[in-house]
């Protein structure tokens, strides 16, 4: 039976991924498999767990939790994944190993460290491999939070696509948690989206600018972004094995196969309780948008998308910090300034939109920092290996007991 098709956030699902590391050293553990097996009693790519659901990623150090369907609201998901976080923690220690979160593993050497998943979809994989190379940072060393919005009809994709694209430049802002590669600090408070957006630098339709271009409906959208990427692609796989929507890469993606949008560049969190959090801020601001809260539809798709491009770069570099110097950009949320830091947008957007529990998380990712500076922060200046490796114990300990990362 085909699932019941939702109307505009009616349902919402959540998918969150975390590294597998060893309890010691912190090293990348590929035991992906292992645990899915242990959970099931066979070696499985999905394990059903109530209304959760766990499920293997490209590489075998990523376990991905998620809503076993849509859920109906967001109060309770912050739990629900703490629980099975610490479940899966306790599974972990038959190999000596733990979850750890963010979106990025600090240290690890892709090159030498990265095991594909060798089970079901293996030829997927391998496909990717074999043209991407996935022995990078931007296949084999990310970790994000996906969130999944319904649309019923060709109308409300189009009003919710147009949402997300406008808001989409300034999610980092909140989510940025990735200030470090290979043990160094890069200049970026989002590295993973910084790699992501040169992952398929081979066929460049594949990715795009990374923020999606405007489209006015389904065809639109089958036209000007998934057949040209089919197209540049289809040279390079001749049995056809990537040529599916999920292909795409771009920021956010139209799923037609289950009349939903993926949101795509949101660092994971230090614990689901922060990960929810900016779940919830992008989806009252995104409601708004999509209501003509502020302006319509029709004059945010005008911003062309090299300008929320090249918005979208600044925020992947200084996240809350990032200066908006685009007055156009700003009137498109009725903000009163010409110009503005990130920060001081998110927090007009809280009072404009804001109301649950939810919203003290993100204030205080405004006022201290994203996660990714308060990370920078704790290691300091001379980013030793020790300290960075404290830091990510503790890191792991918020995701643990599902406290906020204040520091070491």
């Amino acid at each position: 039976m085909a699932p019941a098709v939702l109307s505009l956030f009616a349902g919402y699902g959540i998918e969150l991924e975390y590294m597998i590391v060893d309890g010691r050293s912190g090293d990348v553990l590929p035991v992906a498999d292992r645990l899915l097996a242990k959970e099931a009693g066979q070696v499985v790519s999905t394990v059903e767990r109530g209304d959760a659901a766990w499920s293997n990623e490209l590489v075998l150090h990523v376990i991905e939790l998620k809503t076993n369907g849509p859920a109906a609201g967001l109060e309770p998901l912050a739990g629900l994944f703490l629980r099975e976080v610490q479940h899966i923690n306790r599974r972990l220690e038959e190999w000596g190993g733990r979850l750890m979160p963010t979106a990025m593993h600090p240290w690890m050497d892709p090159g030498r460290e990265t095991v594909l998943w060798p089970h079901d979809d293996s030829e997927i994989y391998a496909t990717y491999d074999g043209i991407f190379d996935c022995r990078g940072h931007g296949w084999s060393n990310l970790q994000s939070m996906h969130i999944n919005l319904p649309f019923a009809d060709d109308a409300e994709f189009r009003h919710l696509h147009t949402a997300i694209r406008t808001l989409l430049p300034v999610m980092p802002a909140i989510a940025a948690s990735s200030p470090l590669l290979e043990g160094e600090f890069t200049g970026f408070m989002d590295t993973r989206l910084e790699t992501y957006r040169h992952n398929a630098r081979r066929i460049p339709a594949v990715t795009g600018l990374v923020v999606p271009e405007a489209v006015h409906g389904r065809g639109d959208y089958e036209r000007d972004i998934l057949a040209p990427m089919y197209a540049a692609i289809a040279p390079l796989d001749p049995g056809r094995v990537l040529q599916y929507e999920w292909l795409n890469s771009r920021g956010a993606i139209a799923r037609f196969d289950r009349s939903t949008i993926e949101i795509r560049v949101l660092d994971m969190q230090e614990t689901p309780r922060a990960d929810l959090a900016v779940a919830a801020a992008i989806i009252a601001v995104l409601k708004a948008l999509a209501g003509s809260r502020w302006t319509t539809p029709a004059e945010q798709a005008a911003l062309s998308t090299e300008a929320l491009a090249e918005l979208f770069l600044d925020h992947i570099r200084d996240a809350e910090e990032a200066v908006i110097r685009s007055p156009r950009y700003l009137r498109l949320f009725d903000f009163p300034d010409k110009d503005c830091r990130a920060a001081d947008l998110w927090e007009y957007l809280l009072d404009e939109c804001g109301d649950g529990d939810w919203v003290e998380v993100i204030r205080g990712i405004c006022r201290d920092g994203c996660l990714a500076r308060r990370i920078r922060r704790a290691v300091g200046t001379g980013g030793s290996r020790g300290r960075i490796k404290e830091t990510y114990r503790v890191l792991s300990r918020c995701l643990e007991d599902g406290s906020l990362f204040q520091g070491i």
